[in-house]
């Protein structure tokens, strides 16, 4: 009968337990100094050694002729137990023995000596599945168990399990396994089963396995199934990492802002009998693959993916800014756990696509940081912000798309100013006259103005109070200040101005100055004609030289 590689070429000692040295080494240790606990607890996650270490535990302290603190697997409690022969090595899964009941049965059977072995070992795994009660019918055994009584517990979720078990036990953590002691190993087996296996194709495997060397294993075996020469596009295959062009689809809609593409492509995958739950949780990956592009140093060793998919995850990342990343991942996780809790699992992801489509529609700080960021990004490479065109001038008379520069003439409403500025206010135009462009308030004077604080803010004071009109492809600026006419044109301060306004309108307006009135004097404002006023009623007589 065939054996599947992850049981074939389970661990016979500690020495071949791969990546938990600070397990093994401590564990050998007192194996041959003979401080052996009667408590061992064994924690973390899947795939990881947990069951293997206690299986070899429980030999190396029954062993007959130990090497060095590791089970010889030639004597006869080691064959033994080994094929289930000894019953003396006890292991109970918590899951569907949890009751008080079942405790209480390995209490009474604890009391008895082995019958072969040297010590009776009960391996309970997944041992945070017990119920309160067999909790507590435990303690008091495993404070004080017999002498020849060992127990070993295991578990991938160690939060779950009580104050009081986690201080009658010498506790080990077991962390995962990094993908390149992955990979080697898998070369080591793949050379020995006579599977064709490069080192890229490892360490993908590796990856895939998110450091479990069983999960490694069975995939290993599942791509040698197809065929024994193994390739990344074979893994990416068996895998179901090919084929997921349905994630760029709905990310390039996102980032287009086509939410009617999104919704019509969702309709496909549900008209297909795509689960929402698991496209939200691939989505949540996809995109997390981008936060990953977007920040790390180098992606491909946190990125499970061949050469040619990491190259085009970089290209659509680059269509979307971090922020933007961010306030997608946080929509589609309260998605994902909107559906978790029953809602319409259709409906409430269409949701999130058409807010990913539309921030607008988003409400909180992330989503607005979004908006900020892609408001910047589209500055920083010259795309300006898409914006309404100016109203259409209420005469009859057609305007041109593009106005030669209006030239100052004595009788328009309001004069320009190329400077030098001339006199203000010239007189109405004659009855025969033709009528000038009239002027049109420019209701986005004020976005021009923000937009001047990122690109240029020393202007910014400059146009405190000021207001704009649109006269033709032209921004007509009133301001009470006097030298704004002549600072406009130093230090590329015109420049900056043209800029800001193409960025905010889109459009490739000239801004200009009106003429201001020069104040009238006002002799009153004169101290020394005031002094001169205050002695003549006094009726001083003085001297003006």
């Amino acid at each position: 009968m065939y054996q599947v590689l992850y049981r074939k070429w389970r661990p016979r000692r500690f020495a071949d337990v791969v990546g938990q040295p600070h397990v093994t080494k401590t564990l050998l240790n007192e194996l041959r100094g003979g401080h052996i606990a009667h408590a061992y607890l064994f924690t973390g996650s899947r795939g990881t050694g947990k069951t293997t270490c206690a299986k070899i535990l429980s030999k190396a302290v029954n062993c007959l002729s130990p090497v060095d603190g590791d089970p010889c697997g030639e004597c006869e409690n080691c064959r033994g137990i080994d094929d289930g022969s000894i019953l003396d090595v006890i292991e109970i899964d918590a899951a569907s023995n949890n009751g008080v009941d079942n405790i209480r049965d390995l209490r009474e059977e604890a009391n008895y000596t082995p019958a072969k072995a040297k010590y009776r070992v009960y391996i309970i795994d997944e041992v945070h599945m017990l119920s309160t009660g067999a909790f507590n019918a435990l303690l008091k055994t495993l404070e004080e168990p017999p002498e020849h009584v060992i127990f070993i517990l295991a578990t991938t979720e160690v939060h779950k399990l009580p104050a009081t078990i986690l201080s009658r036990c010498q506790r080990f953590d077991f962390h995962r396994i990094p993908p390149e002691e992955i990979a080697a190993r898998l070369q080591y087996v793949a050379g020995q089963e006579q599977i064709d296996l490069t080192d890229g194709t490892a360490l993908m495997l590796a990856r895939l396995a998110d450091g479990a060397m069983r999960d490694a294993l069975s995939l290993l075996d599942r791509c040698a199934g197809r065929g024994e020469q193994i390739t990344e596009q074979l893994v990416s295959e068996t895998t179901g990492m090919a084929g997921r062009d349905y994630l760029y689809t709905l990310s390039d809609a996102a980032a287009k802002g086509d939410s009617g593409a999104a919704v019509a492509a969702l309709d496909d995958l549900h008209n297909g009998s795509c689960d929402m739950s698991t496209l939200a949780t691939e989505l949540l990956g996809h995109y997390r693959n981008m936060m990953i592009i977007k920040t790390a140093k180098e992606p491909e060793k946190l990125i499970v993916c061949t050469q040619a998919e990491l190259n085009e995850l970089r290209a659509q990342a680059d269509r979307f800014t971090l922020e933007q990343v961010l306030c997608n991942l946080d929509l589609l996780q309260r998605s994902l756990e909107n559906i978790r809790r029953g809602a319409d699992r259709r409906t409430e992801l269409e949701m999130a696509l058409i807010r990913m489509c539309t921030p607008s529609l988003n409400a909180g700080i992330a989503s607005l940081e979004a908006r900020i960021s892609e408001l910047e990004r589209k500055i920083a490479i010259g795309i300006p912000a898409q914006a309404a065109q100016p109203a259409a001038s209420p005469t009859p008379a057609a305007q041109p798309a593009v106005e030669a520069p209006v030239k100052p003439q004595p009788d328009t409403p309001e004069e320009e100013v190329p400077p030098p500025p001339e006199a203000p206010n010239p007189p109405a135009p004659a009855p025969t006259q033709s009528a000038p462009a009239q002027d049109i308030p420019f209701d986005r004077w004020n976005e021009v103005i923000e937009s001047l604080m990122k690109t240029n803010p020393a202007l910014v004071p400059l146009l405190s109070g000021s207001t704009a009109n649109l006269r033709g492809m032209r921004v007509l600026i009133r301001s009470a200040n006097p030298v704004l006419a002549k600072l406009i044109k130093q230090n590329g301060y015109a420049a900056s101005l043209n800029e800001a306004i193409r960025t905010v309108t889109g459009q490739n307006y000239k801004a200009a100055v009106y003429n201001t009135p020069a104040p009238a004097q006002n002799p009153a404002a004169d101290p020394l004609t005031g002094l001169i006023g205050k002695l003549d009623e006094a009726g001083v007589s003085y001297t003006v030289e």
